[in-house]
C-alpha cells in the first residue's frame, strides 16, 4: 500500500462510493503516471480520511477506507513572517514535518506582501506535499494577516480558555537570553494527558522588533531560543517544528 500514488481531493468531489476527478487530477493519473482503468491509488480528503480506490475512465470508485496514522498527535500552528524568498521551500518542508496550519505575517520586517495566486500556489504545495510525505491532512495556509491578528489566530489554536500557565504559545528569538525551546517543550509536553496544541511564531530576516515581542508576551507567548547560532528565516521554522515533532515521537 506505501507503494501506492496517494492523492489529495476535495470532500466535496465524492459522492457516495464514486469520486469525481478534476481535470487536473485526471491528467496527473493517467497522462503522467499512465494509470489505466481498474489502476489503483489512494484517495485522501484532507481531513483525515483515506479511501483505496480504483481508477474507472475519467473518475475513480471508492474500494475500501484505509487507516494509517503518520500525523502529529497535537495540532501545530506555525505563524511564519513572510521571508524576501524560500516561502515555498518553508511551506513544502513544513507540511512534510506535520504542521496543521500556517499563518502568513506581514510583520513590520516583512519584505513580501504576496499576491492572491502566491497564496493559491503555496496551497497547491502543501497539498503535494502532504501526498508526498504520506500525511492525512492537508494544512491550512491562511491568507497574510497583520501581527496582532496572527497573535489571535495564535491563541485561540494554542491555548485551553482560560487557561494560565498551559499555553503552548512560542516566540522564536534569534537574540537575548532565552529558554531554548526544547528544553520548554520537554517540560509541557512530557504528559501526554495535558497536551495542548502547539503555536509556533517565527520572525523575518532581521528578526521581531521590540514592539512585536513585547506583544506576543502580553498576549501570552514566551519567547524560546533555536540555539546559540543565527539561523536564516527559512531554516528557523523547519528547525522548531522539527524539535515539536522529535519531543512528541519521544513522548508518544
Amino acid at each position: 500500500m506505501s507503494q501506492l500514488q496517494r492523492l489529495a481531493v476535495s470532500p466535496s468531489q465524492i459522492e457516495a462510493d464514486r469520486l469525481q476527478l478534476t481535470d487536473r487530477q485526471q491528467h496527473y493519473l493517467m497522462r503522467v503516471l499512465r494509470l489505466q482503468t481498474g489502476d489503483r491509488f489512494i484517495a485522501l480528503d484532507g481531513a483525515g480520511h483515506g479511501w483505496m480506490a480504483a481508477l474507472q475512465g475519467r473518475e475513480a470508485v471508492l474500494l475500501e477506507p484505509i487507516s494509517t496514522q503518520t500525523e502529529l498527535p497535537i495540532a501545530v500552528t506555525l505563524l511564519i513572517a513572510l521571508p524576501k524568498n524560500g516561502m515555498d521551500d518553508i511551506v513544502r518542508q513544513a507540511t512534510e514535518l506535520g504542521v496543521s496550519q500556517i499563518v502568513p505575517v506581514l510583520s513590520a520586517r516583512s519584505l513580501l506582501n504576496p499576491s492572491p495566486q502566491k497564496l493559491d500556489r503555496w496551497q497547491r504545495i502543501a497539498q503535494e506535499a502532504a501526498e508526498q510525505s504520506e500525511r492525512q491532512i492537508v494544512p491550512a495556509v491562511l491568507p497574510p494577516h497583520r501581527w496582532q491578528e496572527a497573535l489571535q489566530i495564535g491563541q485561540d489554536t494554542g491555548c485551553d480558555p482560560g487557561c494560565d500557565s498551559g499555553c503552548c504559545l512560542y516566540l522564536c528569538e534569534a537574540r537575548g537570553d532565552r529558554p531554548p525551546l526544547l528544553t520548554c517543550l520537554k517540560a509541557k509536553l512530557i504528559d501526554r494527558a495535558n497536551w495542548l496544541p502547539v503555536t509556533l511564531a517565527v520572525g523575518p530576516e532581521g528578526g521581531w522588533t521590540e514592539a512585536e515581542v513585547e506583544e506576543a508576551i502580553a498576549v501570552g507567548y514566551q519567547p524560546v531560543s533555536l540555539g546559540k547560532r543565527i539561523l536564516r528565516a527559512v531554516t528557523a521554522p523547519i528547525a522548531a517544528l522539527a524539535l515539536v515533532g522529535a519531543v512528541l515521537d519521544d513522548v508518544n
